[in-house]
């Protein structure tokens, strides 16, 4: 029986595994969490709107009634494409086809400084360790002198794409609603949240309606929006911008860039600029046969799309539909090829607040808040999510206000490995 590899168990990967769950061949989907994770709401649990939780759902469950899929918690090593073979920190794998759905993670353009200390947000993990900071940060600026308070009262979100506008208005809505009756002692007008953006506008891609929009709603909510801005730098303690000002905070959110999360063994001619994988109009890696990426990590030029297509949801959906699609057909002559039909973008920045693009119309404010909504919503895996997500939104509707703003850090303690140790890799 044919064996399929899958490594990643986001959009792109389930969806190719969903069309091929039906056919005689053996699927093994690795990870290295055994969960998905609905990444466009990953600012609500780093603000404490909603627990990880209820974005998240665990892979081996979405696998339960697929009897020819299997799953590894794994982190991929190396791919050796000429034995094909996935080598994971567990073991070996062997391949005939494999699929790479492994998506991106954070990139701060080889800015080590930044790096080391500025706050991603491309994970369940760092969503939640960027929560606990925020949360933090205001229980120890209780015990500071006033003259030394600037750091913890500046926060400073990077990234003028739908991540950093949606942050950037939550965080706000947490300052006019939430930490002024969750800490009485403390005044929170000197708090300031600033929204550095590169270009000339806030969500680039999307219409001249929603640049002014959400502009204008986030300078409502209080946040100093700063277009054509570049960070220089980052000590921990101060931003510096490439026009010399300086920004004092103990806080700086990078949402300012992805790049692919590529493996050790794939050849340099595979690779194109952002680490993303070059990929045809079937999504098969250039120059080698039986390798394809999906999603986020893929980089396909096509007429409409010649610097490759946006690194959104929808693409990784589409992309992984099709090439299952594919797979299940006898031969390569039928093969359809890939073309995306983009269906519209959206953000939103608070309460009633939001913009919406869709292919003939753009929309902004309450019924674009209650549209945004209603599709992420319908986007949850589960109904379980889904009730739960409803519910929150509900509550922090009527009340301004949740109840998830809880500090839980990681045991100090060291427990035993919990994966065997495993010879065939060097770390």
């Amino acid at each position: 029986m044919k064996k399929i590899i899958v490594i990643g168990g986001g959009f792109a990967g389930l969806n190719v595994v969903r069309a091929l769950q039906k056919m005689p061949v053996e699927i093994l989907v690795i990870d290295k969490l055994n969960y998905h994770q609905f990444q466009p709401l990953f600012y609500q649990v780093a603000t404490a709107r909603l627990e990880a939780s209820s974005i998240s759902f665990p892979l081996r469950k979405i696998f339960q009634q697929y009897k020819n899929v299997h799953f590894r918690l794994a982190t991929v090593k190396t791919i050796d494409t000429a034995q094909q073979k996935v080598l994971c920190d567990v073991g070996a794998y062997d391949y005939d086809e494999l699929i790479i759905a492994a998506g991106c993670t954070t990139s701060f353009f080889g800015n080590e400084e930044i790096e080391k200390y500025a706050l991603p947000m491309k994970s369940i993990p760092e969503a939640l360790a960027l929560r606990n900071q925020i949360l933090s940060n205001f229980e120890q600026a209780l015990e500071v002198q006033p003259e030394n308070l600037k750091p913890y009262m500046n926060i400073v979100v990077v990234g003028g794409g739908p991540t950093g506008v949606e942050l950037a208005g939550a965080l706000a809505e947490m300052k006019n609603n939430i930490l002024p009756k969750d800490y009485p002692d403390m005044d929170f007008s000197a708090l300031e949240i600033y929204l550095l953006e590169g270009g000339p506008h806030l969500l680039g891609p999307m219409s001249d309606a929603s640049h002014h929009h959400s502009k204008i709603y986030l300078e409502q909510l209080g946040v100093k929006v700063r277009t054509e801005t570049i960070v220089k730098n980052y000590d921990g303690a101060t931003v510096y911008l490439a026009n010399g000002d300086e920004i004092q905070t103990r806080q700086l959110i990078w949402a300012a860039g992805v790049q692919g999360n590529t493996f050790a063994g794939l050849p340099e001619f595979t690779k194109a600029r952002g680490n993303r994988i070059i990929v045809d109009r079937f999504n098969q890696v250039k120059g080698l046969e039986n390798v394809y990426a999906i999603g986020d990590i893929a980089y396909m030029e096509t007429p409409l799309y010649p610097k490759g297509h946006p690194q959104v949801a929808n693409v990784a959906n589409g992309q992984g539909k099709l090439l299952g699609k594919n797979l299940c057909k006898s031969s390569k002559n039928s093969w359809q090829e890939y073309e995306y039909k983009d269906q519209g973008s959206m953000a939103t920045v608070g309460k009633k607040k939001a913009v919406v693009d869709l292919p003939k119309m753009s929309f902004q404010g309450r019924f674009a808040w209650f549209f945004w909504m209603f599709l992420h919503l319908m986007l949850i895996l589960s109904v379980r999510n889904k009730l739960m997500i409803f519910i929150n939104w509900m509550i922090g509707y009527f009340t301004n206000d949740s109840s998830l703003r809880l500090i839980i850090a990681p045991s100090k303690k060291q427990g035993r490995e919990s994966k065997p140790k495993n010879d065939l890799v060097s770390v």
